[in-house]
């Protein structure tokens, strides 16, 4: 995993994922990644016993947890830069940086 020269995604497959707001203090970001985890593993239980409802209100979970950590929702940064999250590398500002990333990596 590789993260971008401005520490606002990491890069896996070739494509952008927004990171943690790294102004949270690290109390709050523990706290968040704990709920983070305990909805991830209230998805698969939901999805274990088939019930939309379950499901449904563990994803909203999710969501609420990745906009707390900023991994979601409203961008962290404050430059008026756009969001490239879940976008491929290559469609973004940041792909001549991710192709020459990918030269320097050894074969």
């Amino acid at each position: 995993m590789i993260s971008t020269p401005d520490g606002r995604y990491f890069v896996v497959k070739g494509q952008l994922w927004r990171c943690t707001n790294p102004a949270l203090d690290e109390a709050t970001r523990q706290r968040l990644v704990h709920a983070l985890m305990d909805a991830r593993r209230a998805v698969k239980a939901a999805k274990a016993s088939s019930d939309p409802q379950q499901l449904s209100a563990a994803r909203q979970q999710v969501q609420c947890a990745k906009v707390a950590l900023g991994e979601r929702g409203p961008v962290w940064w404050d430059d008026g830069s756009p969001d490239f999250n879940r976008y491929q590398v290559a469609n973004t500002p940041y792909a001549e940086w991710y192709e020459k990333h990918l030269d320097m990596k050894p074969q």
